[in-house]
């Protein structure tokens, strides 16, 4: 019951925040851009070593992720564009917070970690890439776990615990074990022929064309 009242209570703030950045008319991809900036600033914090500002500021970044896409339904503004934009802004939010990272550990001498940095930071990459490009071919891939909310929300309670380096260990298993999964999911559904059919889009003088020799 507690547990309830404060998830609708949440729920309600949210709404209410949404309702008042609808109001205010600004444009959802200017929220989406405050969020890089500020994950911008998170990657500053982790090169620098300040883990736990870093935390604090990737969830501040993290409102505007959530808060972007709401505020294109209220306000009639959701389009094709919209959500591609918010997903390119997001890969490379994720990108720099990873570099920040990397940074931090070059900058004391911790090569095992830059290593390990750069395989979380590939792995990341790919379980998003692999999913895209899975979903050209067949209808779904979203077998694994480590989806970009689960990698954000690790990130967060490890800055926050001054705990990055074992955050690193199991981003750099865990994502490269999502895309081999996804490789194999997109393989055996591939094999059992549960393909998509992918239909060109006529050019307009084609569709002319077309429609002349309809007559």
């Amino acid at each position: 019951m507690i547990t309830r009242s404060i998830g609708e209570g949440c729920r309600w703030l949210l709404y209410k925040i949404v309702d008042g950045l609808a109001a205010t008319g600004i444009h959802p991809n200017v929220l989406t851009t405050i969020g890089l900036v500020i994950n911008v600033w998170a990657a500053v914090l982790f090169a620098a070593g300040l883990f736990r500002s870093a935390g604090v500021a990737m969830i501040l970044a993290g409102f505007f992720d959530m808060v972007d896409g709401r505020v294109a339904r209220a306000q009639g503004r959701v389009t094709a564009f919209g959500a591609f934009f918010d997903s390119v802004i997001d890969r490379y939010s994720d990108i720099l917070l990873f570099i920040g990272v990397i940074v931090y550990y070059a900058r004391v001498n911790r090569f095992l970690y830059v290593v390990v940095g750069v395989v979380a930071l590939g792995g990341s990459v790919m379980v998003s890439y692999t999913r895209a490009r899975a979903e050209s071919l067949i209808t779904q891939c979203k077998v694994g776990f480590w989806e970009r909310p689960e990698r954000i929300v690790l990130f967060i309670l490890a800055a926050l615990g001054n705990r990055i380096a074992p955050a690193l260990w199991l981003l750099a298993v865990g994502t490269n074990l999502t895309v081999i999964h996804r490789m194999y999911h997109t393989w055996r559904e591939t094999e059992a022929g549960n393909t998509v059919e992918v239909v060109a889009k006529k050019k307009p003088s084609e569709q002319a064309m077309t429609a002349g020799s309809a007559r």
